[in-house]
């Protein structure tokens, strides 16, 4: 399926990809790159939303199922650029590897999915039924799920396939995320006088380690450890010079697991601060979850709690079988496995119910790295795989 010809335009794709900078709610320019490839390739419809995201249809004659393929075209910055060896935004080849920021996550993987889903119907278009979605998401590193839920509901997808990196493996499911926000309420007073006051910090203290001795996140068997971890801390007022603080606001990120919800999640944190208020009566204290906020470069405002949901799908599942299926007959031999972060799955699997899987290129630990980088042969083994999964999901 990958001829020469086929390699070097996937090659070319990837590297114009880097050389557009895209930090979240910057991902303009990318766009334009997108929607010009997909319209040059052939898509019969290519449309951007109201959050920016670019979306390319292929229709094939006879009506079937629709399989999307979802890949952000946002990243991280680039905080020291003086540390890498190579520029981050020249897509520089060396070593068979095509570096640059965003490479791995995801740059790569979406151009694959862009020409696989061109190449496909180019072979077999008179043999498939049903459509490919190719979608190009904004704002996934600051909102899981968020922009990638208007695609879902807009075009309904059957099955989807997320290309975070996998090293080529199949990943049937991901532990979500949430940030949980606890305030305490104190008083105000001098600090030369602090029994006139309550010290809204020492309060924080008592529940930060009722929280780190006391409260114990579940297990799960496949997804692993539900985890708690203390992320930031602030007192108010601040600076707080001769001032007992009268706030204290702490979040935490909890990395979840199938099955919890906002509620549940909330109520476990409330339940160990009421503990402490039985010996504490002063304690006054409030569990919320943090919300999000920002522009996208269409000037829409994309807002969200911070609450993605964990998902996980059976192995023996219809698609699974299928994803598999194809990527054997891609010539791959992928294993079963899980990501350890949270992508827009959240919003398919975890909200909307839908049949997902990830399958992308390269490995999850070169993500938001200096001289982050993508393996050429792991880029053209992400294009056969989509090309697999595609065809096995579509055939008549």
């Amino acid at each position: 399926m990958l001829d020469s010809i086929r390699r070097d335009k996937l090659v070319r794709l990837c590297r114009d990809m880097i050389c557009c900078p895209s930090p979240s709610g910057h991902e303009d320019r990318i766009v334009n790159l997108i929607r010009d490839t997909m319209i040059s390739l052939g898509y019969n419809e290519v449309s951007i939303d109201r959050y920016g995201n670019v979306i390319g249809r292929i229709i094939f004659p006879t009506p079937g199922n629709r399989i999307l393929f979802d890949g952000h075209m946002d990243h991280v910055d680039v905080s020291s650029p003086e540390e890498w060896t190579v520029p981050p935004f020249s897509g520089t080849i060396k070593d068979n590897r095509v570096y640059g920021r965003g490479a791995s996550d995801m740059k790569g993987s979406l151009a694959a999915m862009i020409l696989a889903a061109a190449y496909l119907r180019e072979d077999y278009g008179h043999m498939l039924r049903g459509e490919i979605i190719v979608a190009g998401i904004v704002h996934e590193e600051c909102f899981e799920g968020v922009a990638s839920g208007e695609v879902g509901e807009s075009y309904k997808p059957d099955y989807v396939v997320i290309g975070e990196a996998s090293q080529l493996n199949l990943n049937v499911g991901q532990r979500g995320r949430a940030e949980i926000v606890v305030e305490t309420q104190g008083k105000s007073a001098h600090s030369s006088n602090p029994e006139a006051g309550l010290n809204a910090v020492k309060k924080m203290v008592k529940i930060i380690s009722a929280i780190e001795h006391q409260y114990m996140p579940p297990t799960h068997p496949f997804l692993g450890k539900g985890i708690i971890e203390l992320t930031d801390i602030i007192s108010s007022p601040y600076p707080g010079a001769s001032v007992v603080p009268e706030k204290c606001k702490v979040t935490f990120d909890r990395r979840l697991l199938v099955g919890e919800t906002e509620e549940s999640v909330l109520g476990e944190i409330e339940s160990v601060i009421a503990r402490i208020a039985e010996d504490d009566p002063e304690l006054k204290a409030a569990v919320k979850l943090a919300v999000g906020e920002a522009k996208c470069y269409t000037g829409e405002l994309i807002q969200a709690k911070r609450f993605a949901p964990a998902w996980l799908i059976d192995r023996n599942h219809e698609f699974v079988r299928k994803s598999l299926d194809g990527l054997h007959e891609a010539g791959l031999k992928p294993k079963i496995s899980k990501y350890d972060f949270c992508t827009n799955g959240s919003y398919y699997a975890g909200i909307a119910g839908i049949p997902t899987v990830g399958f992308g290129a390269s490995r999850e630990d070169l993500a938001h790295v200096t001289d982050e980088y993508i393996e050429i042969e792991q880029l053209e083994g992400a294009c056969l795989g989509y090309y697999g999964i595609a065809r096995s999901v579509l055939s008549v």
